[in-house]
C-alpha cells in the first residue's frame, strides 16, 4: 500500500459539525479504509485520509501541493443559529481570527456539506460525496 487514493481536507466554523461529519464519513468507509487525522498527525498508509480541521489557506495549499491528484476540499456549513444551539458563543479574537475566517474567501471547495440540523439534507450531501469517494478508492 502506498500513497492515499484520496485526501479530503475538511473545514468549517467552530460548532459547524466537522468532527460529526468526518466521523460519519469514516463510519461509512470503515477504519481499515479511512483514517481521520488532525493536521498535527502523520499521514499513515490507508486508502483515504480525512483531515478534519483545516483552518487556513496554507493548510489546504499544503495538501494540494503534496497530494495534488487526490486532494478534495470539503466545507461543512451550519448557520449561526444552529451553531449557537450546539454551544457556540462568539469569542472576539477567535471567531474573527484567521483560524476561523481564513477559508471564508479565496478557496473553491469541491464539496459543501450542509449541517444545519436537517438530517435529510445532510444525508443527501453525504450520499453524493460517498458515491464520489467510492469511485476513487
Amino acid at each position: 500500500m502506498g500513497s492515499p487514493k484520496l485526501v479530503l481536507v475538511v473545514s468549517g466554523k467552530r460548532k459547524s459539525g466537522k468532527d460529526f461529519v468526518t466521523n460519519l464519513i469514516q463510519a461509512r468507509l470503515g477504519t481499515e479504509t479511512c483514517a481521520i487525522l488532525r493536521l498535527s498527525g502523520p499521514l499513515k498508509q490507508q486508502y483515504a485520509k480525512v483531515i478534519s480541521d483545516a483552518r487556513r489557506k496554507s493548510d489546504v495549499e499544503w495538501f494540494q501541493t503534496y497530494y495534488p491528484e487526490v486532494t478534495q476540499t470539503v466545507r461543512i456549513t451550519a448557520s449561526e443559529e444552529i451553531r449557537k444551539q450546539r454551544g457556540w458563543v462568539f469569542t472576539p479574537g477567535v471567531d474573527d481570527g484567521v483560524s476561523e475566517c481564513g477559508l471564508d474567501e479565496g478557496v473553491s471547495f469541491d464539496w459543501i456539506i450542509h449541517n444545519d440540523g436537517e438530517r435529510q439534507s445532510l444525508e443527501e450531501d453525504l450520499r453524493k460525496l460517498m458515491e464520489h469517494i467510492c469511485t476513487l478508492i
